[in-house]
């Protein structure tokens, strides 16, 4: 069974999810954009151990936790391939904006249908391009979280590098939109959702 836990991280008010398997006990962090010891503690008070950090696409407001949680855990970080080499790069993750400069290697690539394993479930990874080239979401179960491709009754937005407009309508629709009503959405900002709102409420869509 999936547990998910939510933390808003970083200036930019990300949604941090904890996502473990109450059996294994086991755990990944996705898109930690700040508070590495809130991580920490949330870990620790579900007992759970973090494999893996997954970042569902290359954008700096996701990733301002990652090297503090690698120092400290000394787990890996993955991401989509193609935008990899963002996170290698302080101007296209555009944190040399936000005045942080961050920069982070992935150790691992992910690609669509790859399959991240948590004792014996799976999360299921996604590719959604759109809000850039690499984006992804990860399925686990009746649980889905879209990072900044789909969000309570909006999208996410395609004026930055890699964005395509069309290319994201797409992935919402022959990627998300073919799930059950009652799959919640776990969004890279603000409050959850279901499929089944978004697909018949969503002005986007």
């Amino acid at each position: 069974m999936f547990k998910v836990k939510k933390l808003v991280t970083g200036p930019l008010q990300v949604n941090t999810y904890i996502l473990g398997e109450t059996e294994s006990k086991e755990a990944i962090v996705i898109d930690p954009g700040g508070n590495a010891g809130g991580v920490i503690q949330v870990l620790e008070q579900q007992d759970w151990t973090l494999k893996l950090i997954v970042l569902t696409h290359g954008h700096g407001d996701h990733i301002g936790a990652v090297a503090e949680l690698q120092d400290r855990t000394g787990v890996s970080m993955a991401i989509h391939e193609e935008d990899a080499a963002m996170l290698t790069d302080s101007k296209r993750n555009f944190t040399s904006m936000m005045g942080t400069g961050i920069e982070v290697t992935p150790d691992g690539t992910l690609e669509d249908g790859d399959e991240i394993l948590l004792g014996d479930k799976s999360v299921l990874v996604i590719s959604t391009p759109g809000h850039t080239q690499g984006g992804i979401c990860l399925k686990a179960d009746n649980l889905l979280f879209t990072g900044d491709t789909l969000f309570m009754m909006s999208i996410g937005r395609t004026d930055l590098e890699g964005g395509n407009h069309r290319q994201l309508i797409r992935s919402i629709k022959d990627r998300l939109m073919i799930f059950e009503d009652d799959v919640v959405v776990y969004p890279g900002h603000g409050p959850e959702s279901k499929i089944g709102e978004e697909r018949t409420k969503n002005p986007y869509l």
